[in-house]
């Protein structure tokens, strides 16, 4: 959350509960055997996964719980919050439980690549950014939680990634490469915060996925990775300089047969309105072949989505993970629930052939398959807000949504 986005804290109250303990055992890994033709890729994206702050503690490694938030110096605040909403929660919790219902359907569908925008520091280190307000931090020996679901690529391109200053983003940079996770959008210096996340498809081709975040997300300016300074890939605005920019470094990496993905953390937290200039900058991005997915996030809802010559623009993904259960304020957002995507392009043209979306509850910090009402609801506002971008949301057979356009 961005510091102008508090949301009614005051519901923070001092709860006591005797919960009973439960102890973890590793999921079974996931297939991963991809069941598409080969000349299609399929990409599961999602918006902003936090796995600090609350959820943190009910993992199996819980971190230090002190935070220094206007309203809350413990992150078990927001436990006993969830609780005191929907009951007790387990723990500690195994590393696959924040994932629930997701990993039948991660398993069935077998995406090529599994991409999340982290939107949490990974460290025991660090101090909180000076007048930051929110900090968000997962301990180190919690990354488990993110390889229960096969996770491939972290975006880092946020504005929380710097949360526990410079020492708390370079813990997360080297714990997240020691488990094996690929990361973009940040790094040690510019040059490497701008580098792509690249993955060899079966049969030749690849999938490269750039990040960029934005000021209007909550990102400081200071935070731009320099020369000599770690930090993020900040884009200053979305001018025809920022689009060269990212056009540039495409081109400076993309052969041919390959699928490109531009994640962008932009814009506010809440509202269904999308920047118009937001649309021109996805466009142009399209206009100049620099991008064939916009993999939009920041808000922590869904927005609308748009086909725009023949490729999709998610502007934004809404939240998948997070810990603001039983916090109240902007209910008219449905913020309990969450959506996964599952985006087919074709290898040849990087086209879309296929886009389904499955509707997520989070409840006691488990992702549950949504109930029909609340499957309807979110297609219904889905729908509403991309109608005027020319496509529709419907039901899909399997209680999934589809997107169709022209």
């Amino acid at each position: 959350m961005k510091r102008r986005d508090f949301i009614k804290y005051s519901t923070l109250a001092p709860l006591t509960a005797a919960l009973p303990h439960q102890g973890f055992t590793m999921p079974a890994q996931s297939k991963r055997q991809n069941r598409q033709s080969k000349d299609a890729v399929t990409l599961c994206v999602a918006g902003d996964v936090m796995t600090g702050r609350g959820i943190d503690q009910v993992l199996p490694h819980p971190g230090d719980p002190g935070i220094f938030e206007p309203y809350s110096r413990s992150a078990q605040d927001y436990l006993r919050l969830a609780e005191r909403a929907n009951g007790p929660i387990p723990r500690p919790v195994d590393f696959a439980y924040i994932w629930g219902d997701t990993l039948a359907l991660l398993d069935e569908a077998a995406p090529d690549v599994r991409i999340i925008n982290l939107e949490t520091a990974v460290t025991r280190r660090g101090e909180p950014w000076p007048r930051k307000g929110i900090q968000y931090r997962m301990h180190p020996d919690n990354i488990p939680c993110l390889s229960a679901a096969a996770i491939d690529c972290c975006v880092l391109a946020n504005n929380h990634v710097l949360d526990w200053g410079y020492a708390g983003l370079e813990e997360t940079l080297s714990s997240l490469s020691g488990f094996g996770l690929t990361t973009v959008g940040a790094g040690t210096n510019r040059t490497a915060a701008q580098q792509p996340a690249v993955f060899v498809l079966p049969g030749g081709g690849r999938v490269l996925v750039f990040a960029w975040g934005l000021p209007s997300s909550g990102i400081p300016v200071a935070w731009a990775a320099t020369a000599r300074k770690p930090g993020v890939n900040l884009l200053p605005d979305l001018s025809e300089n920022a689009l060269r920019e990212v056009a540039d470094s495409v081109a400076a990496h993309r052969r041919a047969g390959d699928v490109v993905m531009v994640s962008l953390h932009w814009g506010g937290n809440w509202g269904y309105p999308i920047p118009e200039e937001h649309r021109r900058f996805a466009h142009a991005l399209i206009d100049a072949n620099s991008v064939d997915l916009v993999h939009g996030h920041s808000s922590h809802h869904p927005l609308g989505i748009e086909v725009y010559r023949g490729k999709p623009v998610i502007y934004g993904c809404g939240d998948l993970i997070d810990d603001y259960e039983g916090i109240s304020g902007h209910e008219e957002f449905r913020i309990d629930l969450a959506l996964l995507y599952l985006v087919t392009l074709d290898r040849d043209s990087g086209e879309l052939r296929r886009l389904e979306m499955f509707p997520m509850q989070r409840r006691k910090f488990r992702l549950n398959r949504a109930v029909r009402k609340d499957n309807d609801w979110l297609r219904a506002a889905l729908d509403r807000e991309s109608r005027p971008l020319g496509a529709r949301v419907v039901r899909s057979g399997n209680a999934a949504l589809r997107l169709r356009w022209d």
